[in-house]
């Protein structure tokens, strides 16, 4: 299909917001990676990390249905809702100490369902965060992304207003320019959108504090779960590198 202006044609690495942008990059790019720091690619890596198959499903009271069908042993429940018997939720702090579920149906309105649409496309999805953006750039590069025949777009989950609309947000932002950062030497080069996502990146000297302090870090703090702001906020270290295959997260 024909590379439209909108898709950032000519570039080895692309940068858009939310489910549109993931659907217009992914009609062109050879592989696309998701950022949804707060919290959902966060708590992707993390219950990967720790062994399990985690299945992005839209938010919604049908993930127990879902988890029925793909024979999931667990669903995550609201923050709040988590108790004994439901001790996995999109928090990651939740995520570090809950039982290790062999598959795990993974709800979020915004990152799993934007992974969910991606996972269509057949392309390698990934889920990339603050934790193990270097991971991912490695991973992409090692493989041959990030050149012009193999583009990569990079995705900013975003957050919603109340009335459902995209709310470009400060830490999924820097968790995407984190990831083409990682990119930028690739022989395909920066889209522009790419490049001034960087630059946002590298006027910014505390990302962890960056994060803190953004409209959703106070938000999820004042409910009571700075954890997972902190746990979001640990830039680097990390290893691994979440891989959609068959709709359902593995290790790469």
């Amino acid at each position: 299909m024909t590379d439209t202006v909108h898709a950032q044609p000519g570039a080895g690495a692309r940068f858009d917001w939310g489910l549109a942008g993931a659907a217009e990059l992914g009609r062109v790019c050879a592989a696309l990676v998701v950022v949804d720091v707060l919290s959902f690619t966060t708590s992707v890596e993390i219950a990967v990390g720790r062994g399990m198959r985690v299945h992005p499903f839209p938010w919604g009271e049908q993930a127990a249905d879902y988890a029925v069908r793909v024979g999931a042993t667990a669903v995550a429940v609201g923050r709040t809702a988590v108790d004994a018997d439901h001790p996995w939720s999109l928090s990651p702090v939740a995520l570090q100490t809950a039982p290790v579920a062999a598959d795990l149906v993974l709800p979020s309105p915004n990152g799993s369902a934007i992974c969910a649409a991606a996972g269509a496309t057949g392309r390698p999805v990934l889920a990339g965060n603050l934790r193990n953006a270097a991971a991912v750039g490695r991973w992409l590069l090692n493989r041959g992304y990030a050149t012009t025949g193999a583009p990569v777009g990079v995705i900013a989950a975003g957050e919603r207003w109340p009335d459902g609309t995209l709310r470009p947000c400060v830490e999924d932002l820097l968790g995407a320019a984190a990831v083409l950062d990682g990119l930028a030497g690739a022989a395909g080069g920066l889209s522009v959108e790419a490049a001034v996502a960087l630059a946002a990146l590298a006027s910014v000297p505390d990302v962890p504090a960056a994060v803190r302090g953004c409209v959703s870090g106070r938000e999820l703090a004042g409910r009571g779960f700075a954890g997972d702001v902190e746990a979001a906020v640990a830039v680097g270290g990390c290893e691994v590198v979440p891989l959609l295959r068959g709709g359902v997260f593995v290790a790469g």
